[in-house]
């Protein structure tokens, strides 16, 4: 799924290479967002800007153990760096109408803070 590539191309490598405007140009608008910090949310923009706090963070490439496609869904299980360690996230994409519709974030809250994640 070529949205999924672009969406882990443009900030996957930290906040040097962070893109709002290319991921911005794959996600929906009304992007559906679940994570467990942020709880559900509605709105691209508002996920893009919480996105660039998490690559802000991030002290090294992230590296994607695995990755799942079917028709109109996807999933990725990555591992990133944080100040404080290496935690493993998943996500799971929802894509319609050539956009990334939703976007669901799983990972341990805990162990993010404890790591330094913001």
């Amino acid at each position: 799924m070529e949205l999924v590539k672009t969406y882990y191309d443009s900030w996957r490598n930290g906040i040097a290479s962070f893109d709002a405007t290319r991921v911005g140009g794959i996600l929906a608008e009304d992007l559906d967002f679940e994570g467990p910090i942020a709880g559900k949310r509605r709105g691209a923009v508002g996920f893009i800007g919480g996105l660039m706090r998490f690559v802000e963070g991030l002290q090294a490439p992230i590296s994607v153990l695995q990755q799942v496609e079917s028709d109109d869904q996807a999933a990725a299980i990555y591992d990133a760096q944080l100040p404080g360690g290496t935690m493993r996230f998943a996500e799971f994409f929802q894509v319609e109408d050539g956009r990334i519709q939703a976007i669901k974030l799983v990972y341990d809250a805990a162990q993010y803070r404890a790591f330094g994640g913001r």
